[in-house]
């Protein structure tokens, strides 16, 4: 009989699996890298990288956060309400140059801090935080 094996292997490569799957690849991180928005609060440090300070006639709100988690407005006590209020009242008088001053402490909550800011990202008015010391 003349029967002969056949034990050939064959060298070719199929790529049409490997494409489909960078294929697939590429577009899941098309999309999600356009669903990723930094959602992020305008915060702007003190110190060198500010170039332009505000005017000397201005002087902007200070909100001290104490490590229970209190607020104080200019000084005096105050609550989350009252300094949204004021906020606002800041907004409507200086719509350009209002500016809020955060100076926690620190050993105060981070959401403490984090509602302040918000507070100042909703009404569009710059935030300016100390380090805390």
């Amino acid at each position: 009989m003349g029967l002969k094996k056949r034990n050939k292997v064959n060298p070719e490569f199929s790529m049409s699996s490997l494409t489909d799957i960078i294929f697939l690849l590429l577009i899941f991180f098309m999309l999600t890298s356009s669903m990723v928005i930094p959602n992020a609060l305008n915060l702007k440090l003190p110190g060198k990288s500010n170039s332009n300070p505000p005017p000397h006639d201005y002087r902007p709100a200070v909100v001290k956060i104490a490590s229970s988690g209190t607020y104080t407005w200019n000084g005096s006590p105050a609550q989350y309400r009252t300094i949204s209020k004021n906020i606002r009242a800041i907004k409507k008088e200086n719509p350009k140059k209002a500016t809020v001053v955060i100076a926690p402490d620190p050993n105060s909550p981070n959401e403490s801090v984090v509602a302040i800011l918000d507070l100042a990202y909703q009404f569009q008015i710059e935030a300016i935080i100390t380090d805390p010391k």
